[in-house]
C-alpha cells in the first residue's frame, strides 16, 4: 500500500473508524435491507474516506474543495440513514452513540479543511497570482 499523506490525517483515521463502526452495525440489519439502507449506509461510509484521500491527491484547491465537500455530504447523508434507521427500528439509540460521535468530529473537521481552502483561495496574494 502507498505510504501517502492522508493516512496520517485525523479526519481520515475516523472516517476509516467510521467504515468498520457501519458495518458492525449493519451485519445484523434485516436480510431485506442488504440492497436497500445496508449497501446505502456502506457505501456512504466508504465515500466519506475516499473523497478525503482523493480530495488530498488534488491539486488545486478548487478541486480539494469539491472533493471534500462530496466526503462531507456523505457523512449528512449516513445521520440521515441513522435516523431513519432508528425510526424503522434496526437501531437503537444506545447503539449509535460512538457512530454520533465519530459523525459529528469528521463533519467538524470537513468543515475546518473547507473553511481553510475558502480563505486560502481568497486571500489578496491569491487573487494576483
Amino acid at each position: 500500500m502507498l505510504n501517502l499523506a492522508h493516512k496520517k490525517l485525523d479526519v481520515y483515521k475516523i472516517a476509516f473508524e467510521l467504515i468498520k463502526e457501519i458495518y458492525v452495525l449493519t451485519k445484523y440489519f434485516p436480510p431485506e435491507e442488504k440492497y436497500g439502507i445496508v449497501s446505502q449506509l456502506r457505501r456512504a461510509a466508504v465515500s466519506v474516506c475516499s473523497n478525503i484521500a482523493e480530495g488530498c491527491a488534488r491539486k488545486s484547491k478548487q478541486e480539494k474543495k469539491r472533493f471534500f465537500e462530496i466526503s462531507r455530504s456523505s457523512v449528512v447523508e449516513i445521520d440521515t440513514q441513522i435516523q431513519i434507521s432508528l425510526v424503522i427500528g434496526y437501531l437503537k439509540q444506545e447503539q449509535v452513540g460512538v457512530l454520533e460521535n465519530y459523525l459529528e468530529r469528521i463533519f467538524m473537521m470537513i468543515c475546518k479543511m473547507i473553511e481553510k481552502l475558502n480563505a486560502i483561495s481568497e486571500s489578496p496574494k491569491s487573487k494576483d497570482a
